[in-house]
């Protein structure tokens, strides 16, 4: 594996001060069967944005690479094969882990030139996958960005992070902290098929309403949409109903993209599930990693209505999203920019 080379300043998409040297062991455990842990010891734990991915903070951390969630269309999948790995299997399977992040980020954060400007987890791989119960890495990782007075926020699908709901409550008195759950799929046999690893509906939605019994306000992104599979008015009208029940105050949308190796493999899967859908599928994306404008504006006026009706366009956050453009087909940007 090409392990040498990764660069101390790498972006969200690399794996920062990864050197052979960094290598401690390679484990299998019976209770992850199939996973294989790469654990390393990172140079780096900060990972700063490209100015033209045009979101909301300029600044990540990555605590793993890889991610046993196994999602079908999760885009972070081509990230895997800058290590020599491969995006299918290989990303669901082939966990690395940075077992020092906790303890480097303390570093970065001491320094006199960080201007404590907002950091985000969760943005390529789920912090709170199942191996975070192993290595316990986001207690670290939470106290680091408290003591240090850095707001930050957390996206995931992971129900463990209800272990730490106690220490985020305390962190929020201190520094601003964002919760957003992930949740797109309300059948509950069609979100096993596609994300075969990750904690089902039900117990999502018990997330979100611990979340915000807790005190917090939660945002719940619903995306991706999946065309001709989760964008139908029953749907969409389900799952945001259930959400909103769930305490939930507002949602963020858009419609799937497949860029690089994630197209193949999610295709792969939809030609053996959903075979008649294969053609449609040619047809909407194109040559290109993001859906027809044509859909995305059809989508938009689908779900806007749905939104309102469920009370979950309460927070700016989402308003200003839904004002975006659509369309966008600039593989350049941020798929959370394609809203609708």
């Amino acid at each position: 594996m090409r392990w040498q080379g990764q660069s101390v300043d790498a972006d969200d998409g690399a794996l920062p001060g990864l050197e052979r040297a960094g290598m401690v062991r390679t484990i299998q455990t019976p209770e992850f069967e199939g996973v294989t842990f790469h654990e390393v010891l990172c140079k780096s734990a900060l990972n700063k944005v490209p100015a033209q991915s045009q979101v909301p903070f300029q600044w990540t951390i990555n605590p793993m690479r890889g991610c046993s969630h196994a999602c079908r269309y999760c885009f972070a999948r081509t990230t895997h094969e800058y290590l020599d790995l491969d995006a299918g299997r290989d990303f669901d399977s082939q966990i690395v882990v940075k077992t020092n992040v906790a303890a480097i980020l303390r570093k970065e954060l001491a320094r006199k030139s960080w201007r404590r400007e907002p950091v985000a987890l969760g943005t390529n791989t789920d912090p709170y996958q199942r191996a975070e119960g192993r290595y316990r890495l986001m207690p670290g990782i939470i106290g680091a960005l408290t003591d240090s007075g850095t707001p930050f926020s957390i996206l995931t699908k992971g129900t463990l992070l209800r272990r730490d709901l106690p220490l985020l409550r305390l962190a929020a008195q201190r520094v601003d902290v964002s919760i957003g759950v992930s949740l797109a799929i309300h059948d509950p046999e069609l979100q096993k098929s596609l994300e075969p690893g990750t904690p089902g509906p039900k117990a999502r939605l018990e997330l979100i309403r611990a979340i915000t019994d807790a005190g917090f306000s939660v945002n719940v992104l619903v995306a991706p949409v999946i065309p001709f599979l989760t964008d139908s008015t029953a749907h969409l009208d389900g799952l945001l109903g259930a959400i909103a029940d769930a305490g939930a105050s507002g949602v963020t949308a858009f419609p799937m993209h497949l860029r690089g190796s994630t197209r193949g493999w999610f295709l792969a899967w939809l030609g053996t599930e959903h075979p008649a859908l294969v053609r449609k599928y040619r047809q909407l994306y194109g040559h290109g990693s993001y859906v027809a404008p044509e859909y995305s504006a059809w989508l938009k006026d689908r779900i806007a209505p749905l939104v309102r009706k469920h009370g979950l366009d309460r927070g700016a956050h989402v308003r200003d999203l839904v004002d975006k453009d659509v369309g966008s087909r600039n593989a350049d940007r941020d798929p959370a920019l394609t809203l609708f």
